[in-house]
């Protein structure tokens, strides 16, 4: 299970099942893996900007751009853990198609991984998902 958290609306918890029944989309990645070398895979899942825009993220509806103020923390069941920006996968801005793996190379997994096309290292590939934060920055700024 997935545990969706932060400052969303919506806290939820997601099966891979659930993860399935939500458009796939596939992306076929290559990145280099500092102990195994370069390493090539497709994945088919759901767009990550899919599954926290459901969460309904505590956007501010008067500030236009209040999104870009929120982060997106990914947790493996290893202790692996990546950070995105809303605006790395936002549409309007970088568009980056982030996907929570369900299939890898044709083969259902048990846990979803997150796949990150573009990035030149396997750092962000995190897989067995078990938690997702999505969180605004305001906790950085108060002093």
């Amino acid at each position: 299970m997935v545990r969706l958290d932060g400052d969303i609306r919506n806290k939820a918890s997601l099966s891979v099942h659930d993860l399935r029944t939500l458009p796939q989309h596939d992306v076929e990645i290559s990145f280099s893996c500092r102990t195994s070398g370069l390493r090539r895979h497709r994945f088919s899942g759901p767009l990550l900007l899919d599954v926290v825009r459901a969460a309904q993220p505590a956007f501010d509806p008067a500030e236009r751009k209040d999104r870009l103020r929120f982060l997106i923390s990914i947790l493996g069941g290893d202790g692996h853990h990546a950070v995105l920006s809303w605006g790395e996968i936002d549409p309007e801005f970088a568009g980056v198609a982030a996907v929570l793996g369900t299939t890898m190379d044709g083969n259902p997994l048990a846990d979803p991984h997150l796949v990150v096309p573009g990035d030149l290292c396997g750092g962000r590939q995190i897989s067995g998902i078990t938690q997702i934060g999505i969180w605004s920055d305001d906790q950085l700024w108060r002093t």
